[in-house]
């Protein structure tokens, strides 16, 4: 297997704003990229890629970050730091008894600093988790896809992470299945790279990714959900 996931994907009005904010957030370098920038991560820490863009957020957004805490001082410093930064406190319906503060960051993408003692995210570093709107298939797939371990999978909901450890990606259905089911195209996607662009894509059309666009080294598929994602040759 190949394939690699080299970012987490936002498109947003001002992508040096935005990687600025981050790499200030999570410690970490800004990359400049020919249309946008890109905040690297780790073996065991996502990278994220900001990609400046006029495309309008349409309905809910297909994901968002979560950030661990060691103490509870430390929860308050990392939301200091982040409004300090150009993010904002936002209200999604959290109650008062809720632990996690939600944020977001200067180009309105939701965060959530999650409480000290939180058990599921024991041991994932500071980018915990990235966690996604979509049904259990898709967790599986993208479980068989990257082939990262299940390490939920249970009343619906899926993660996986890395064999090294580190940030979890999870699904959970998130909107109304009563809701009208139109697709709206999604400004958060991931961004993975493959050794061999045709095997690759192969082997992931074989697993429920449907072919939406191709350019010159790079493909646009959806997951089984219909949310894009790139692939592009490393």
């Amino acid at each position: 297997m190949t394939l690699h996931l080299d970012a987490v994907v936002f498109d947003v009005a001002e992508a040096s704003a935005a990687a600025g904010f981050w790499a200030g957030l999570l410690d970490r370098e800004v990359l400049p990229e020919p249309g946008g920038a890109s905040v690297p991560g780790t073996v065991t820490q996502v990278g994220l890629r900001f990609v400046t863009s006029d495309t309008v957020q349409l309905g809910p957004r297909q994901l968002h970050l979560h950030l661990t805490s060691s103490t509870l001082e430390h929860q308050q410093q990392t939301v200091q730091r982040a409004l300090d930064l150009g993010g904002r406190h936002l209200d999604v319906g959290q109650s008062s008894d809720d632990r996690f503060i939600v944020l977001a960051d200067p180009a309105d993408d939701e965060l959530c600093v999650i409480e000290p003692g939180n058990t599921y995210l024991a041991g994932t570093g500071f980018l915990g988790e990235v966690t996604c709107d979509g049904t259990r298939d898709v967790g599986v797939f993208w479980h068989e896809a990257l082939g990262w371990p299940l390490v939920l999978d249970e009343n619906g909901q899926t993660a996986i992470q890395s064999p090294h450890g580190g940030t979890k990606i999870s699904w959970d259905s998130w909107e109304d299945p009563s809701a009208p089911s139109e697709h709206v195209r999604s400004r958060q996607r991931f961004d993975l790279l493959a050794a061999d662009l045709a095997l690759e894509t192969e082997r992931l059309v074989a697993l429920g990714a449907t072919r939406l666009a191709e350019q010159e080294g790079h493909l646009e598929l959806a997951d089984p959900d219909g949310h894009e994602f790139g692939l592009r040759t490393a």
